[in-house]
């Protein structure tokens, strides 16, 4: 009888075998699926069969099924949405993460992946330029870490008007403001959702959607004047969170943040930046302008699948001050050994059962040094300005934001939008996405993979030209 060690070398090939062949076909792989989910069901089996299979024929059976209906979002000319790529140490450092299957949520217990993390975390903080004593902690994605650091801010500035959300909860508590630029991300809306706070004040933008500092000043004086009371009940000069956005969607700007956390602050607002893609900027010498300020806020949330390319789950979460994300964030049981010195992983997100998420971030950083973040932030960046360019040089085609970062958008005069997209999605070769931004129906280029050269974005350019001349 085969002992515990034998029964994985199998299985374990034949995923290490299967992985092989996609990646190496991902390049050229035609990059939107060729079957829909029903096909797949149908390949994998719709009933639970009474007995079970052998765990080989279970991987190969399962690769068979799945890969018609995979996308290939690893692919140099994916641009349909912020999605980067896979690099190699990343990928090879989440399989092992998974082999060693350890509940990262305490240092105490897991003090080898749990190093790994928190140096990562560490120079994350670093190369984005945050300030000193910054704790930053690892979660599913920047939805997740908008929503951490939001519950750290919702309880600190509750905490500032006398109320403690962590034992009284938030009924009955002094209502906050938030405030957000008219073109922040719905993710922000999600998380504010999910801690009861709802949607924010939207405040105007200028044409790439930045946050105007004069806009926010009288949201805030306005949010003020028109409470009355003061315990902010009303809404007046009670506890305050302001969202500012580092990369839009669409445009790839950032907000003034000088400016706008000056204000923010000097009105007793805790200051958030969701900045899923765009605070990578700040790695780069090149780049860093467009982030100016940033460091700054109160707390941040990004995603290293974005733009390091690493493997999901890889979101980050950041604050400033540790403390009001422990106390919104901890939890306490007289089974659990609670950390010595530090902070434990768990009093950072929101997981108590949670996989090693920040070791593949490790990997990466180990593997690029500073130097090779820098790089490539500025290659993603500059092979944007590529693809902005040709398309320029297409008849009826129109850029509309300024490409600063790794965003293009392009309208197509008297052409609809949708259907070009739909054409590139059969053409095979290049994917982007319709969106529409500020009143115009627009293809989204967003460049995030580390793999996207000069000949990426020439096959791109001729993709949709051919597209355009069909």
């Amino acid at each position: 009888m085969p002992g515990l060690a034998d029964e994985f070398h199998r299985p374990l090939d034949a995923a290490a075998r299967l992985a092989r062949e996609w990646l190496d076909a991902v390049p050229e792989r035609r990059i939107a699926p060729t079957v829909g989910i029903d096909a797949v069901k149908d390949a994998l089996g719709r009933e639970l069969a009474d007995e079970g299979l052998d765990a080989t024929a279970v991987v190969e059976a399962l690769s068979a099924a799945v890969e018609p209906g995979l996308i290939a979002m690893q692919s140099p000319r994916f641009f349909g949405w912020v999605i980067g790529g896979t690099a190699p140490a990343p990928l090879a450092a989440d399989w092992l993460v998974t082999s060693w299957d350890q509940n990262a949520a305490l240092r105490e217990v897991t003090p080898g992946v749990n190093a790994a993390e928190e140096l990562a975390a560490e120079w994350i903080c670093d190369l984005l330029g945050l300030p000193g004593g910054t704790v930053a902690g690892f979660t599913t994605g920047a939805t997740t870490a908008n929503l951490v650091a939001l519950a750290a801010a919702r309880h600190a500035v509750l905490e500032r008007v006398g109320w403690d959300d962590a034992v009284d909860g938030i009924q009955g508590a002094p209502r906050i403001r938030v405030f957000a630029g008219d073109e922040h991300h719905p993710s922000v809306d999600v998380a504010l959702r999910w801690l009861g706070l709802g949607r924010p004040i939207d405040v105007a933008s200028d044409d790439q959607g930045r946050i105007l500092p004069s806009a926010l000043a009288a949201a805030l004086g306005e949010s003020r004047a028109g409470g009355g009371g003061g315990d902010g009940a009303d809404g007046g000069d009670g506890p305050a969170i302001v969202c500012l956005q580092a990369g839009n969607i669409h445009s790839g700007a950032s907000d003034p943040f000088e400016e706008c956390v000056a204000i923010a602050h000097e009105a007793g607002a805790w200051v958030h930046v969701d900045g899923a893609f765009g605070l990578w900027a700040a790695a780069s010498g090149r780049l860093r302008h467009l982030v100016a300020g940033v460091d700054q806020a109160d707390s941040w949330a990004t995603d290293a699948h974005k733009t390091l390319n690493v493997p999901y789950d890889a979101g980050i979460v950041a604050v400033a001050d540790p403390a009001p994300l422990v106390a919104a964030m901890t939890m306490h049981a007289a089974y659990l050994p609670a950390a010595e010195t530090g902070v434990d992983a768990s009093d950072r997100v929101l997981e108590l059962s949670r996989r090693a998420r920040g070791v593949p971030t490790y990997a990466a950083l180990r593997t690029l040094g500073r130097s090779g973040v820098a790089a490539l932030v500025d290659g993603l960046a500059a092979s944007a300005t590529a693809i902005a360019d040709g398309l320029r040089g297409l008849d009826g085609v129109e850029v509309l934001n300024d490409v600063v970062f790794t965003q293009v958008c392009a309208a197509f005069a008297g052409r609809d939008v949708a259907a070009i997209a739909r054409a590139l999605d059969d053409d095979g070769i290049a994917l982007a996405h319709p969106s529409t931004w500020r009143g115009r129906d627009v293809l989204r280029f967003s460049v995030s993979n580390r793999g996207t050269d000069a000949a990426a974005v020439d096959a791109t350019i001729d993709a949709v030209r051919r597209v355009l001349a069909g």
